[in-house]
């Protein structure tokens, strides 16, 4: 595990999580903060319709072809890897009061760029505990204006219509900021922005 951190280090990722299945290992990659948005979007592979996607692809692809390993991606498809599953696997991510992933360390913030997937059983850390467990108030439960995310389901044209009247919510989903574990993650605000206008493409005239 150590030499995966390692390697992938050197372009801005790390692993957020894994497990073992069938005599193998799978380590699932994210975004290593702070500094991450700066070194993909200065990269010659970030380009093209999917520019992020695309850089996933090629630097991923190559720490496989290091590591000797397999790269998954969640994108692609279909049919499509069960990233969601995986991490819920990892014994890194849960289910958030809110239904949507939180990660231990990147809270509800966790993007999965891809996986590497070896054919041998590697060192893995011990289950991390669930920050919701012990988080004081749970702000996530009540930071949507519209109460379009909760344990009941994501009402996405609910969000999408709200998202067209609040430039707050434009710039950032407040249900996302409000976690705590998210406000301590580094993350750029404008890979938050670019996250919300691949969700919600602004219309022509805002």
């Amino acid at each position: 595990m150590a030499e995966v951190a390692t390697a992938a280090a050197a372009v801005h990722l790390t692993p957020l999580g894994g497990f073992h299945d069938e005599g193998g290992t799978t380590i699932l990659l994210g975004p290593l903060e702070p500094g991450f948005w700066g070194f993909v979007t200065g990269h010659p592979a970030f380009h093209g319709p999917d520019p992020l996607d695309h850089w996933s692809d090629v630097t991923i692809t190559a720490l496989a072809d290091e590591l000797d390993a397999e790269a998954c991606f969640p994108f692609g498809g279909p049919p499509y890897h069960p990233f969601i599953a995986w991490a819920l696997r990892s014994g890194e991510a849960w289910q958030s009061p809110v239904g949507l992933l939180v990660h231990k360390d990147a809270g509800l913030l966790v993007s999965y760029r891809g996986a590497l997937r070896f054919d041998r059983k590697l060192d893995l850390p011990a289950p991390a505990p669930r920050p919701c467990d012990t988080c004081a108030g749970q702000p996530c439960r009540t930071a949507c204006p519209v109460s379009a995310l909760g344990p009941g389901g994501y009402d996405v044209p609910l969000c999408k219509t709200h998202i067209d009247t609040d430039p707050v919510c434009r710039a950032a989903c407040r249900v996302r900021m409000a976690c705590p574990v998210s406000q301590r993650y580094g993350r750029d605000q404008a890979q938050t922005a670019y996250h919300m206008e691949v969700f919600h493409p602004s219309c022509p005239n805002d």
